[in-house]
């Protein structure tokens, strides 16, 4: 068995995998689903509310 006298495993240097653009516009969009889903969530419970508080017809 050979060994290779380079480092092995988690030890070497990281490798860059993505431009800072690319990782700049995954941040970008994450940002925007975020907000768009707490809005989502905020109509959501507020038309609940309107809705709870009209009274039925008899």
């Amino acid at each position: 068995m050979i060994r290779t006298s380079g480092p092995v495993g988690f030890q070497g240097r990281p490798a860059t995998v993505a431009s800072s653009r690319l990782t700049h516009a995954v941040a970008a969009s994450l940002t925007i689903a975020a907000l768009s889903l707490c809005l989502i969530v905020t109509l959501t419970v507020l038309s609940t509310k309107a809705t709870m508080a009209m009274a039925l017809p008899l």
